[in-house]
C-alpha cells in the first residue's frame, strides 16, 4: 500500500470517532433548557435576590435603631447625671437653712435650733450661759445665749434661719431675751428668711384662776 491510501485509511477513521462523539440532535435537544424553563429560573433568581434585599433591609434598619437607642441612652444617662447634681445642690441648699425656736418668758430663755426635719442641731438655755437665777431672762444673758449658737451652727454649715419665738401662753408679748437673740444672730452673719409669733392662746378653755370677782392686790 501506498503512503496515500495509508492516510485516506487514517482520515476515515478519525471522522468516524468523531461522529460517535459528537451527542445526536435529539440527545443535544433534551439537555439542553428550554425558553420557559430558563426564564422561570431568572425570575428565581430574581425573587432571591428581592428576599435578600427586604432581608437586609430590616437587618439595617435594626442596625440604625440599636444605635438610636445608644444615643439616647447616652443622652438620659446624662441628663439623670445633671438631675442628680442638680438635686444635690438643692439638697446642700437645705442643709444650710435651720430653725431657730425661742421661748422667752420672764424668768428663762431657751434657742433650740433644728434642721428642716426636725433634727436638733443646738440646743442653749440661759442656765447653762449664767449660774444666777435672777439673770436667766436678761437681754445680755440672751446675747451670750445667740454667741453660742451661732459657734454651732456655723461649724455645721448653717446660713439661713426662720425664727419661731413663742411665749408663755396668754401673754401678748415675748420675753425680753427674743429680740437680743435676733438682732446678735443677724450680726453674725445669719440670713433672717422668717420670723413667726408661735404664741399658744386658748379658744375658750378652762376657768381663769381667780375667783368670781378676779385677782384682788
Amino acid at each position: 500500500m501506498s503512503e496515500e491510501e495509508i492516510n485516506k485509511i487514517e482520515e476515515a477513521e478519525d471522522i468516524e470517532q468523531e461522529e460517535e462523539t459528537r451527542p445526536s440532535d435529539a440527545e443535544s435537544r433534551e439537555t439542553r433548557p428550554s425558553d420557559a424553563e430558563s426564564e422561570k429560573t431568572r425570575r428565581g433568581d430574581a425573587m432571591l435576590k428581592e428576599d435578600v434585599g427586604d432581608a437586609e433591609e430590616p437587618m439595617e434598619k435594626a442596625e440604625e435603631s440599636e444605635e438610636d437607642e445608644l444615643e439616647l441612652g447616652e443622652d438620659l444617662s446624662e441628663e439623670r447625671k445633671e438631675r442628680e447634681e442638680k438635686r444635690g445642690k438643692k439638697r446642700e441648699k437645705g442643709k444650710a437653712e435651720a430653725v431657730v425656736n425661742i421661748y422667752t418668758s420672764f424668768n428663762n430663755t431657751l434657742v433650740h435650733v433644728t434642721d428642716m426635719s426636725g433634727k436638733t442641731l443646738s440646743k442653749v438655755t440661759g442656765g447653762m450661759v449664767t449660774k444666777h437665777g435672777r439673770l436667766k431672762a436678761n437681754p445680755t444673758i440672751a446675747m451670750f445665749i445667740a454667741k453660742r449658737v451661732s459657734e454651732q451652727l456655723k461649724e455645721l454649715g448653717v446660713e439661713n434661719l426662720y425664727f419661731r419665738i413663742r411665749a408663755k401662753t396668754r401673754n401678748p408679748a415675748p420675753g425680753p431675751g427674743a429680740n437680743s437673740i435676733i438682732k446678735s444672730l443677724s450680726r453674725e452673719g445669719f440670713k433672717i428668711l422668717n420670723i413667726l409669733d408661735t404664741t399658744r392662746f386658748p379658744r375658750g378653755g378652762p376657768k381663769k384662776k381667780g375667783g368670781r370677782r378676779g385677782r384682788r392686790p
